[in-house]
């Protein structure tokens, strides 16, 4: 059975993240091919980072903050029978086979826990409110997994009705702390809800999978809490590519979140191994 991990990209920043995507993919040993969804043009130097590039379906231009539009048609895109989805913006710093391991045993999996580049578990009420007013699962939908299924399926449909009248269900299941814009992550949450799936898309009980989410105010900075995360500790990625936030070694996924972490200097030590 076939596996892959697949990224979607809109846009000339997205397309450099999807490419450090792909690239610390490879450079951590993982073997499954990647599956690039785009509309706009790949630079020759970073195609062969992907086994296969191909346009998002019923394209439809992104005119949103999160760029959601598009983000429910990955399922049927992915050539794949057991996909994980990534955003762009990550960096996979660790071998994923015990991942998918793990999640072959489900046909849809959302991970409900994130972590501080100390590794101390989240517990976000800044970035939740939504979620916490309304009785939301807390699920996250910047790595999640599916395989090709009559559950995964109904799920999707779901998911592209919500996101195609975001405005009309977000007025019924998010009437406190309504969002401005749509976001997938509540999205997920409605038909998660809608459908009763809470207990069968993700695993409270079990420490893994998680990853690191780089959002400033959930870092756990008591005082001076910047708007970007890089504004109060440090940086350092090594010629051999590990990874240092402040002290702290990264070796799992790292939610970057900022598109100026992506640096010409992160990219060429990157590029320097594909070459």
């Amino acid at each position: 059975m076939s596996k892959g991990f697949v990224l979607l990209a809109e846009g000339t920043d997205y397309i450099k993240q999807a490419a450090l995507c792909a690239m610390s993919l490879k450079s951590s040993g993982n073997k499954y091919p990647i599956t690039l969804l785009t509309c706009d043009n790949v630079p020759d130097k970073y195609k062969h980072l992907f086994e296969n590039i191909l346009d998002i379906p019923w394209y439809k231009k992104n005119d949103s903050v999160f760029k959601t539009e598009n983000r429910w048609k990955i399922y049927h895109a992915s050539p794949y029978e057991q996909t994980i989805v990534l955003d762009t913006d990550v960096l996979v710093l660790q071998d994923l086979e015990f991942w998918w391991n793990f999640l072959e045993r489900y046909d849809l999996y959302y991970i409900d826990k994130v972590y501080t580049y100390r590794k101390e578990k989240v517990v976000d009420r800044y970035y939740r409110k939504t979620f916490i007013a309304n009785n939301l699962p807390n699920l996250y939908n910047g790595i999640h997994y599916f395989r090709k299924s009559n559950l995964a399926h109904e799920f999707y449909k779901w998911v592209e009705l919500v996101s195609n009248n975001w405005e009309l269900f977000y007025g019924q299941y998010c009437k406190e702390h309504y969002p401005k814009q749509p976001s997938m992550d509540v999205t997920v949450a409605i038909v998660t809800k809608i459908l009763d799936l809470d207990n069968d898309i993700t695993n409270k009980q079990y420490p893994y999978p998680y990853f690191v989410h780089m959002k400033p105010r959930i870092q756990g900075w008591v005082k001076d809490v910047p708007s970007s995360w890089q504004k109060k500790v440090g940086t350092y990625l090594t010629d051999d590519l590990k990874l240092k936030i402040g002290n702290h070694l990264q070796d799992t996924i790292f939610h970057y979140t900022e598109n100026d972490f992506v640096t010409d200097e992160v990219l060429e030590k990157y590029e320097s191994k594909f070459s």
